[in-house]
């Protein structure tokens, strides 16, 4: 997500400072964006010259510090973590300039629980961007319970402003996209648990049944089921609903590693990428 957000920001003119604590993730996500701007060259969409502007406008850091220290914006993406975003935020907020809006990228956590380890929590503000970054034009714009009105005004236009659609909602466990999303996922995964169908019929239904791009267990894996399951957990425990509990599936899953895509193997398994099958804990005997 990072290197998404990044890309589109350098993409339209944006001086950007890329923070890692490794220089070898550094220098993978620059590759990334490289290449995923090599892939709107071959559709024609942008030129050679504006990949070279975009990689222009992009710094590579590992010193936070200094990298925040002239900063207008700062968008976090690190994983959905409390502790570590909480970590980072105070981090933030010792580097930034007094008037710098700190954003998360956050998909469900607290933006009011992640403002108040900062001294300004009327510049903390969500901005859920959808992966993959480049392609997809929603950010969900969430505001902290202390986020003011002028903070918001500035990051929907700012979100204007490199393309993409923002929706501004108000900050409660999973927002809107994943309060409603992750149950959807949740439900999928127990029509498997409960042995009602398999992993192709359920995906199959729901693309040609309900006109889903991509089917709920292959979404699944894609966004990371590490990831789904601590949604969920947010979900669960924020409203304290047992309809958020994760399925049990979901939670063996995570514990044996099986973490979608990122892993090589979810509900499908990902050894030819661009043909994934279903994986052979799920294949029919």
């Amino acid at each position: 997500m990072g290197n998404g957000i990044a890309h589109v920001f350098a993409q339209t003119g944006f001086p950007v400072n890329l923070i890692d604590v490794k220089q070898e993730a550094l220098d993978c996500a620059l590759a990334t964006i490289s290449k995923n701007l090599d892939r709107q060259i071959a559709k024609g969409t942008l030129t050679e010259e504006a990949k070279s502007a975009t990689l222009g406008n992009i710094t590579l850091c590992t010193d936070m510090a200094a990298a925040c220290s002239d900063r207008e914006l700062i968008v976090e993406a690190a994983t959905e973590n409390i502790e570590l975003k909480l970590k980072i935020f105070g981090q933030l907020d010792a580097f930034a300039p007094a008037q710098c809006i700190l954003a998360t990228n956050t998909s469900s956590i607290s933006i009011t629980q992640i403002a108040a380890a900062t001294q300004r929590p009327h510049l903390v503000i969500g901005m859920h961007f959808m992966n993959p970054v480049p392609v997809m034009k929603l950010v969900e714009i969430i505001r902290g319970y202390s986020t003011t009105d002028e903070v918001t005004e500035e990051v929907v236009n700012l979100s204007k402003a490199i393309g993409k659609i923002p929706v501004a909602v108000n900050d409660y466990p999973g927002f809107v996209a994943n309060k409603i999303l992750m149950p959807m996922i949740n439900e999928a995964i127990y029509t498997l648990y409960e042995g009602t169908a398999g992993v192709e019929e359920i995906d199959t239904i729901m693309k040609l049944g309900m006109a889903h791009p991509m089917g709920p267990l292959r979404l699944a894996d894609f966004i990371g089921l590490d990831t789904c399951l601590s949604i969920l957990r947010v979900l669960h425990e924020g409203f304290g609903n047992p309809k958020y509990a994760p399925c049990p599936l979901l939670v063996n899953m995570v514990m044996a590693g099986k973490l979608g895509d990122k892993k090589g193997e979810g509900f499908y398994n990902y050894s030819d990428p661009k043909n994934p099958e279903v994986a052979q804990a799920f294949k029919k005997a």
